[in-house]
Order: structure tokens, then C-alpha cells, then sequence
């Protein structure tokens, strides 16, 4: 009891150095994250870690779980300060990952996007093995501009095959098409939500500051190295 006291301690510890505990200011709050305000300082909203640590425990604890079946979860944010950290964080446990702009139907059109997928994977076989050649230049310029195109569009998902099982959310306000879409296609949602956030329709929402680096950055790390762990467990 003294050890998970003390681990929880060193989290909420960890949590504050990262500055999560900021929210906005109180006019911007959504009815939903009331219960997760401690109080107010310098008109900002301060968030109660000790809920939010208890929101991350059923996170983490879920995300591990996916990583022990082996289930694949997609990681979502679009948003400038928190892409790199996204990126660095899905490919360190080879997720895919969505680290620019939600292409609408993503999900709830995958079969269209699925094609896409293919096309890519096809078009730079071919040009890895050289079997562009036969192409005239200006062909090929437009090849290459294609696979530029989708590159920059799909890069980050373009090893998925059928749907996540799971998707990691950066900021679920920001992400509302990415989350809509995930809860029309019945797939759970993990998501750092600021006090400016709708959490009611989140599976597992963790409340804290969505929009420092350092914070955003903290998260993410944390829900990756609960998948690695989940992956050393995989039966």
C-alpha cells in the first residue's frame, strides 16, 4: 500500500513539474470537467492532480492492456506543440500516428482510405525497385508529386490495414472530427483533455493542461511506455 502511495505521490509530483495542473480560464470551462477543478489562481483554473492521476490509472492500465493482445491504437494530434512529441512517442512503440490534418472519413470511410493506403505502398515499391523507368519524365514528376501528396497525408498511417482498436487522443476539442468519427465506428477513445473539453462521450479521458509542450509531451510518454510495457506482457 505504501509503494502504490508513493508511486502515485512521484506521478502527481512529476505531473506538477510538467505544469499540468493548468486549465483555462474559468469562462471557458465545459460543465463536464467541474468536478476535476481544485480552485483558481491568477484567473486560471488549477486542476485537482489527484483526479486526474486516478483518470491516467485507467488510461494507462487500458493501453496496457491493448499492448498485451497485441491490438493496434492509433495516435491523433494535429495540433504545433504536441506533433513532434506524438510523432516520436508512436513510432517508438510502431503505432501509426495522424501528427497533421484529419483527413474526414478516416474511419468511418476506411475502405476509401484503405485504397489509398495501397496506392502509396505500390507506388513506392516501384520506385524502389526502379520500375518507374519506363515511364516518360514528365510521368514520372507526376508520380512522384502523387506519392508526395499522399506521403504528407498518410505517412503516418500508411502500415494500417484494417481499423484501430483503440485511438489516442491530444486534445479532444481540437481532435472533435478524429473523436466523432472513432465513437461512430465504435472504437474506445483515450484522450488529454483540457478543462475547456467535453469529456462525457471520452472512454478515458485524462484531464490536465492540453496545450504546454512540456505537459502534452509528459502524456504521451506515459501512455507509451504503458503500451511497451503491455507489449513485453503479450501472451
Amino acid at each position: 500500500m505504501e509503494e502504490v502511495k508513493k508511486v502515485n505521490n512521484d506521478r502527481i509530483d512529476e505531473m506538477f513539474k510538467a505544469g499540468a495542473h493548468f486549465g483555462y480560464s474559468k469562462t471557458r470551462r465545459h460543465p463536464s470537467v467541474a468536478s476535476y477543478i481544485f480552485g483558481i489562481k491568477n484567473k486560471v483554473e488549477i486542476i485537482d492532480l489527484e483526479k486526474t492521476n486516478e483518470l491516467l490509472e485507467k488510461a494507462l492500465a487500458f493501453v496496457a492492456s491493448l499492448a498485451k493482445e497485441g491490438k493496434q491504437v492509433l495516435f491523433v494530434g494535429g495540433k504545433n506543440e504536441v506533433r513532434a512529441a506524438l510523432k516520436i512517442a508512436a513510432e517508438s512503440v510502431g503505432m501509426p500516428y495522424v501528427d497533421g490534418r484529419w483527413i474526414g472519413g478516416t474511419l468511418t470511410n476506411f475502405p476509401e482510405i484503405k485504397k489509398r493506403l495501397l496506392k502509396l505502398e505500390d507506388l513506392v515499391k516501384q520506385k524502389e525497385k526502379g520500375e518507374l523507368s519506363k515511364y516518360t519524365k514528365k510521368e514520372r514528376l507526376m508520380i512522384d508529386r502523387e506519392i508526395a501528396k499522399l506521403e504528407r497525408f498518410f505517412s503516418g498511417i500508411s502500415s494500417v490495414r484494417d481499423l484501430p482498436k483503440a485511438m489516442v487522443v491530444l486534445d479532444s476539442k481540437k481532435e472533435v472530427i478524429a473523436v466523432t468519427e472513432a465513437q461512430k465506428m465504435n472504437i474506445p477513445v483515450v484522450a488529454l483533455c483540457g478543462t475547456d473539453s467535453d469529456i462525457s462521450g471520452i472512454d478515458y479521458p485524462i484531464v490536465a493542461n492540453d496545450a504546454s509542450v512540456s505537459s502534452v509531451t509528459y502524456f504521451i510518454n506515459e501512455i507509451a511506455k504503458a503500451y511497451q510495457k503491455g507489449k513485453v506482457l503479450k501472451v
